[in-house]
């Protein structure tokens, strides 16, 4: 599981516009390229589905597993107080991570509305 702190709105944007500018390609290296050169042990589908926006409908099926495997995410880390998904969307989502994945924030009350 990947922790990061939680962030100002206006630093998540500018994150996102500094990731923005270079191509996914040329992005800092992340732990999800350790994953995809399989240096890091991970069972990866590989379906170039790189944000929520476009998906389509023969994405139903993994959107309904990436949800279900946050729910069991969750559970492991004993959320059973409750819990976020986010989805950071395009650029104005604040998306600096170009392949789609969802945060779960959780072990706290959160307030709404967010960011």
């Amino acid at each position: 599981m990947l922790i990061r702190g939680l962030q100002r709105a206006t630093d998540e944007r500018a994150h996102a516009d500094a990731a923005n500018a270079t191509a996914p390609d040329d992005a800092q290296e992340t732990i999800f390229d350790k994953i995809l050169r399989r240096e890091i042990p991970a069972r990866v589908r590989r379906d170039g589905l790189t944000q929520l926006a476009l998906a389509e409908e023969r994405h139903e099926p993994i959107l309904g597993h990436l949800l279900y495997a946050a729910k069991r995410v969750a559970r492991e880390q004993q959320l059973d107080r409750g819990f976020r998904i986010v989805i950071n969307d395009g650029l104005d989502g604040c998306q600096s991570v170009f392949h789609l994945h969802v945060h779960l924030l959780g072990g706290r009350t959160l307030g709404w509305p967010p960011g």
